[in-house]
């Protein structure tokens, strides 16, 4: 069977991971943002490694986003650094990656979040 032809979800590979992208911005709903994704990679990486390298970009962001939102929080007490510009500064690029991401993936290209801590290579 062809790669590009297997199903993950319904979806072919491309739509695939530019939802796996855009799934982060599902905070709307408490903790969505994360396990969607999550579980997206989970059970699809092992298919394909396109979607198994879209993952590790999506999870090593949030991952990151974590440690820069505790590093601000840090800040925050030990100099009064404002903690609101420094969430909403985050949550505009958490917006800008993912787009950027699931634009790439439209296109069938990998796209490595700057600022990402590689915890998954």
């Amino acid at each position: 069977m062809n790669r590009s032809r297997k199903k993950h979800w319904g979806m072919d590979e491309r739509a695939f991971c530019m939802l796996l992208n855009l799934s982060q911005l599902l905070h709307i709903i408490p903790s969505l943002g994360i396990i969607l994704p999550v579980v997206m990679w989970i059970t699809e990486k092992h298919r394909s490694s396109t979607i198994d390298a879209h993952g590790k970009n999506v999870l090593n962001w949030q991952i990151s986003a974590v440690i820069y939102t505790g590093i601000a929080w840090i800040l925050f007490w030990i100099i009064g650094l404002s903690l609101l510009n420094i969430a909403m500064a985050l949550g505009v690029i958490t917006l800008v990656f993912a787009i950027l991401g699931a634009v790439k993936a439209n296109e069938g290209k990998v796209w490595k979040y700057p600022l990402a801590i590689p915890f998954f290579s």
